[in-house]
């Protein structure tokens, strides 16, 4: 029998934050999680592409998933990013984060090398079979150069706690495939913020999401407007918000957000190399959009007009 789970809505993808010294900043990031938390998010991940995973080894990210069940107070489910260059260190990876308290892994294949489906498939069955948490598949195709097809899916149905799917291979003719060939088995979230409505209006349950690290009101008003239903006044959101939800399907995904996370006043655009800080022309015209989307960000109560 599938594990039963409560995860719904948006989830944000949350940067680590670091100090001067690219130490740890574990206050800092207490309080974007407090202010995500105070705004409605929905659930959290920690540890993912945008938390900068392989960044960090093994102590450090402990220490980031502790400070985040700290936070989270039960009040949300807290899941991590678990993405290892083998199945053993994933599997070391899941044991470590289930002791730190968390609610669920979001897993990804093995990092570097290509798997084929069998090799695939076996990953995610002993990682999973590892653990009695519950387990978000990541699918990013673009990214990782494995992607999770649904028939490789149907494979997956007898693990109980294979619970979910981020869909972000940027197709979304994918989600309609995923429903269509495994029903209601797997819960399915949007898992990237360019084709985040699209996704909600196929059915996805969820939103795993980076923009919303800056912009958690407009992003909840998004999220609100087309579950509810009322298309119009999401199309409109989802228009203004777009300059800014192409950051996440761009190369250096991390530092664009966490610069729009620092212009915002929510933590730093500190990363760890080999990603450096953005320079130049890259710089200001990431600063320009978001700039412009803050001067012309929509308001709770502002009509649909399309």
């Amino acid at each position: 029998m599938p594990l039963e789970v409560d995860w719904r809505g948006v989830y944000p993808a949350v940067p680590s934050q670091f100090q001067e010294d690219l130490s740890l900043d574990i206050d800092a990031t207490k309080s974007h999680i407090e202010m995500l938390l105070d705004n409605g998010i929905h659930g959290l991940v920690m540890l993912g592409t945008i938390g900068e995973n392989t960044s960090l080894d093994l102590d450090e990210k402990v220490q980031v998933l502790r400070a985040a069940v700290e936070v989270a107070g039960g009040k949300v489910p807290v899941l991590t990013g678990a993405a290892e260059f083998t199945t053993r260190g994933a599997c070391n990876t899941v044991a470590a984060a289930a002791e730190a308290g968390v609610d669920g892994i979001m897993l990804l294949p093995a990092l570097s090398y290509n798997a084929d489906p069998r090799e695939t498939i076996t990953h995610f069955r002993t990682v999973a079979n590892s653990t009695h948490l519950p387990i978000m598949c990541y699918n990013n195709p673009p990214v990782y150069r494995v992607d999770i097809t649904p028939e490789m899916f149907t494979e997956l149905v007898d693990i109980d706690n294979i619970v979910c799917i981020k869909e972000a291979s940027g197709d979304i003719r994918r989600i309609t495939e995923l429903f269509n060939a495994l029903g209601d088995r797997f819960l399915i979230f949007a898992g990237l913020d360019d084709v985040a409505l699209e996704s909600i209006m196929l059915g996805c349950t969820g939103w795993v999401s980076g923009l919303v690290d800056a912009f958690p009101r407009e992003n909840r008003m998004l999220w609100d407007a087309a579950t509810s239903g009322d298309y119009a006044r999401a199309l409109e959101i989802y228009r203004w918000y777009m300059p800014m939800l192409r950051f996440d399907s761009h190369p250096k995904l991390v530092q664009y957000i966490k610069l729009t996370v620092q212009e915002l006043g929510f933590g730093s655009e500190r990363t760890r190399p080999p990603r450096l800080p953005l320079v130049g022309e890259e710089r200001e015209r990431v600063l320009a959009i978001v700039r412009d989307s803050v001067a012309t960000r929509p308001t709770e109560s502002a009509p649909a007009t399309i």
